[in-house]
């Protein structure tokens, strides 16, 4: 499903935000991407979503080269940034159309789709309120919507949990399980360690931009915690 080979990043000045990554997302996967801020998670995510360009190396999401067909790799794949731009000034509603028309959501199925996920958020009654009313929790379900509603073959989440409540957080969590049982994959980061290691079939850790381990979550951790090898791994507990 997704395919990353020697990925680099190098920013202007030289700064190289991630140095030759190879990872690999089979369909099914849900595939934790762990490291510190400043790691280089953000930079890889925001590659593979499409919307920053990259140094060397090749990105493919389901066949498709994210550089020689673009438009045909962004087709099948949600991204779901950290504090996403939600367009403030229009309604829950309005914006949740507007995805659905930028990514041909049939008219038969759309509205079935919104009222499937804006139920179960318990946000159809706000829908109708300009976003910009909303608060942080309510604007990160409306972005979770919005990238559940194109059904995607690859969903690019950024730190999804932030902001959200108990019960919105067990949703998320069934939803992603529900996209891979249809042969999906989610890609995502988070500082939640103990959700990455209960929900994740494989993670990977990322540290100055060069990975340092990666595989099935069970191997990792093994009688140990995520959060123990994290530490480990980042020189932070003794071994």
């Amino acid at each position: 499903m997704l395919d990353i080979q020697h990925f680099s990043k190098t920013y202007p000045g030289g700064k190289r935000a991630v140095d030759d990554l190879s990872l690999h997302v089979a369909p099914g996967e849900i595939f934790g991407f762990i490291g510190h801020n400043g790691a280089g998670k953000t930079t890889t995510l925001r590659a593979v979503a499409g919307v920053m360009d990259f140094t060397e190396g090749t990105i493919t999401i389901d066949g498709h080269d994210i550089r020689r067909s673009p438009t045909a790799a962004k087709r099948v794949t949600a991204f779901l940034p950290d504090n996403p731009d939600l367009y403030e000034f229009l309604s829950g509603i309005q914006f949740l159309t507007f995805i659905a028309d930028l990514y041909d959501i049939p008219q038969a199925d759309r509205q079935a789709r919104i009222r499937k996920y804006a139920d179960a958020f318990e946000l159809t009654g706000s829908l109708g309120s300009p976003i910009g009313s909303y608060s942080h929790g309510m604007k990160q379900k409306l972005a979770i919507i919005s990238a559940l509603i194109r059904a995607p073959k690859l969903l690019i989440l950024d730190e999804p949990f932030v902001g959200l409540d108990p019960v919105a957080s067990h949703l998320l969590k069934g939803y992603l399980a529900e996209l891979c049982a249809a042969g999906g994959a989610v890609f995502f980061s988070t500082h939640v360690l103990e959700v990455a290691e209960k929900l994740c079939h494989k993670i990977a850790i990322i540290k100055n931009g060069r990975l340092v381990k990666s595989g099935v979550t069970e191997d990792i951790v093994g009688d140990s915690t995520l959060e123990d090898v994290f530490l480990e791994l980042e020189g932070e507990k003794d071994a």
